[in-house]
């Protein structure tokens, strides 16, 4: 039975329909979906993350240990800083995936990794398999942190708004603490996943409520799970578990660019990333949306052909509100790849056509 996160009573009182994210009760939807995909790309909207793995790495060699097992630099982030990081074998295939914030925690400095709901776990056990004689502490902060995002264009102006205080321009993964009323401190982070201006906001459980109210009263409406996955699809954002796993090579995964450091020293899986790039960025496969040009969504799993060669397969797929049509996500092989180029999607009904877009999907 899923568990629920700070803020599930007070959607039960908004009428909310749930659904299980990791094993946590979080908001399916609060009655209309379309009006609050709508509200993401029009206004704001604002979704409850609590599910969200949260791992603290602190002590003075922190930097150094998270620097040799993640593929960007972490040795030169700075305070207030973050970036996004892929953890790898020696393969270069993706154990796991997080966003890394250089914070301070009790006074000294610390790293928080937001990782995949459901995989706090897993990112737990790698680190500390290779954590051997380093002055690091490990601490699972999942269950003692709510987590809320906040998307769309009018984000800012909303929290300038519940904190009553002008806040400056944020590049992404630059973050900040801010008072919410005169008790709820809480960790603000520029994170835009859904490819519309977005915030985090990381609190402790028990402030997670009035920061909710407040961000609602702003103006930003309440939002769920099935608002939110529509809005990554079109973003073209990939979850781990889900259009990642440990079979994927990490420099087929859509925005590997911006997560993998070439200047940086030694770590795990830096061999056959550093030859792909010697080939001129050549991988097999890549990371791009389709429209699904007859029918409907596509089950993940779904073969993509072309001439009666294998293309591609799907991983995820939703309804586009935007698109108006079905909008698929997935791994298109090499010589397939070219924006407007028509493949067949082999279904149980027959084979369907689709074509292949840029990147992002919705621009």
């Amino acid at each position: 039975m899923a568990r629920p996160t700070p803020l599930t009573e007070l959607f039960r009182q908004s009428g909310a329909t749930f659904t299980d994210v990791a094993g946590w009760e979080t908001p399916q939807h609060f009655g209309n979906s379309t009006k609050e995909h709508r509200a993401a790309v029009n206004g704001a909207a604002i979704f409850d993350r609590t599910a969200a793995g949260k791992i603290e790495v602190a002590g003075k060699d922190a930097p150094g240990f998270l620097h040799n097992l993640c593929t960007n630099d972490i040795n030169n982030l700075p305070l207030g800083g973050g970036c996004e990081a892929y953890f790898c074998d020696h393969r270069a295939k993706v154990l796991a995936h997080a966003f890394i914030y250089h914070v301070l925690s009790a006074g000294r400095h610390a790293f928080w990794l937001d990782v995949t709901p459901g995989f706090n776990e897993k990112v737990l056990q790698h680190l500390d398999k290779h954590l051997i004689s380093e002055a690091v502490e490990l601490v699972d902060q999942t269950e003692q942190f709510a987590e809320i995002h906040l998307a769309g264009p009018r984000t800012k102006s909303i929290l300038e708004a519940a904190l009553g205080e002008p806040l400056p321009d944020l590049e992404e993964f630059q973050h900040m603490e801010r008072t919410f009323g005169s008790t709820a401190t809480c960790h603000i982070r520029r994170h835009d996943p859904l490819s519309v201006p977005g915030f985090d906001i990381v609190c402790l459980n028990e402030r997670a409520a009035g920061v909710w109210r407040m961000l609602q009263s702003a103006g930003a409406l309440p939002a769920g799970e099935a608002a939110h996955e529509i809005l990554r699809v079109e973003a073209g954002t990939p979850v781990y578990g889900v259009d990642i796993g440990e079979d994927r090579f990490v420099m087929e995964v859509a925005r590997a660019l911006r997560a993998v450091s070439y200047t940086k020293g030694c770590y795990l899986g830096q061999e056959p990333i550093v030859m792909a790039r010697d080939r001129a960025g050549f991988v097999n496969r890549t990371f791009l949306g389709v429209k699904v040009l007859e029918g409907g969504t596509l089950s993940a799993g779904t073969k993509l052909f072309r001439d009666g060669g294998e293309a591609g397969l799907i991983t995820s797929s939703v309804q586009s509100p935007r698109l108006k049509a079905p909008l698929a996500l997935g791994y298109i092989r090499r010589g397939n790849q070219e924006a407007g180029l028509r493949l067949e999607a082999e279904t149980p009904d027959g084979k369907r056509p689709v074509e292949v877009l840029p990147f992002p999907p919705v621009q």
